[in-house]
């Protein structure tokens, strides 16, 4: 089985005012259908009131990301599959709790991890 990587920017939850609320409550309940389903492997959102810090290969550290790429921000949740056919139905599922499209991205298979 392969893990998928569903994800959307900050910018895409364009969600009118009076319904956070629905929003927050629809996409925890298939948060939940996920974990039922035995499939979530874990998901969240990025803090965008933490600033990111680049770690260089020399171990020192700046505050900031890579300068020339787009800030990483969003939510994200990793689901193991057995087909990308299953990976686009549960992300058409986050779609529409979110109010936003959703991403899809498959991680390449790592032996070790």
């Amino acid at each position: 089985m392969a893990k998928y990587l569903i994800s959307f920017p900050s910018a895409a939850m364009k969600v009118p005012d009076g319904e956070w609320e629905a929003v927050g409550r629809d996409a925890r309940a298939v948060i939940r259908e996920t974990k039922e389903a035995g499939v979530y492997v874990f998901g969240g959102g990025i803090d965008e009131t933490v600033p990111p810090v680049l770690v260089s290969a020399n171990g020192s550290a700046a505050e900031g990301g890579y300068p020339w790429a787009p800030p990483l921000d969003g939510g994200f949740t990793v689901l193991e599959l057995p087909s990308r056919e299953e990976a686009v139905e549960w992300a058409a599922r986050i779609a529409k709790a979110c109010r936003c499209d959703q991403e899809l991205r498959v991680f390449q298979f790592d032996p070790e991890s």
